[in-house]
């Protein structure tokens, strides 16, 4: 039984120039295992907003990954006093520059402006406590928590953090979220544009521009007309 973490944040997605955090942390089998990593119930799910203003969508996940893991040290030694030892428990984010720098890889340049308290993250990885590790945001099961959403996507992703018949007991490895940025959170396709008009629609739409001014200059004459004359008079 070993702790696992989703960890993500959305950028400047709350008013007043906040982001929000989300987490994902539940019991899965463990890293050397053999066998699919088991999609158990969470144990602990997190979506809160953060206090402080991030100046980067890099630094957000950052904070996320600080929110995630203060909570992922308490279970920690939680089930190291209920006799379940922790091997470094895995984190995973969709941000390959946070992951680089939790993990110390990256040469920061403009980011070194990262609010300090979010290198706690970076300390503890080295005490072995965690594994920051990047993988791609559509297997990310904290991403559900960092956005609003529709009903019908809370109606198609229901199965996936909720035991329900259609349940499946492994994590999804690909699709498991579509609402990525502005990418429509119901449909997988995405619509035609109604900027992308087909050429009989495009002569359609410019005779009936072409009626309307015509329409317009004549009412606006005679409105000029009758000003005249009754000037005149």
């Amino acid at each position: 039984m070993a702790l696992q973490i989703h960890s993500d944040a959305s950028y400047l997605s709350v008013p007043k120039g906040r982001s929000r955090a989300g987490g994902h942390i539940y019991l899965g089998s463990a890293s050397t295992s053999a066998k699919p990593m088991l999609n158990n119930g969470a144990v602990l799910t997190i979506s809160g907003i953060l206090k402080h203003v991030m100046s980067s969508a890099a630094e957000a996940e950052v904070a996320g990954l600080f929110v995630n893991a203060k909570e992922g040290e308490i279970l920690r030694t939680t089930l190291n006093e209920m006799g379940y030892p922790q091997e470094p428990t895995p984190i995973q984010t969709d941000n390959s520059t946070a992951s680089g720098i939790a993990n110390d890889t990256i040469n920061q340049q403009r980011s070194r402006s990262i609010d300090m308290r979010f290198y706690w993250v970076r300390d503890r990885v080295k005490q072995g406590h965690f594994i920051v590790f990047w993988a791609p945001g559509k297997t990310n099961l904290a991403d559900y928590f960092t956005k609003h959403h529709p009903p019908k996507h809370h109606q198609r992703f229901r199965p996936i953090y909720l035991h329900q018949p259609e349940s499946i007991n492994t994590i999804p490895t690909k699709n498991l979220s579509i609402l990525q940025g502005c990418v429509h959170p119901t449909n997988s396709t995405p619509k035609q544009s109604p900027t992308h008009s087909t050429p009989s629609q495009n002569t359609t739409r410019t005779i009936n521009n072409h009626r309307f001014a015509t329409d317009v200059v004549a009412r606006a004459a005679a409105v000029i007309g009758t000003l005249a004359t009754r000037l005149i008079n």
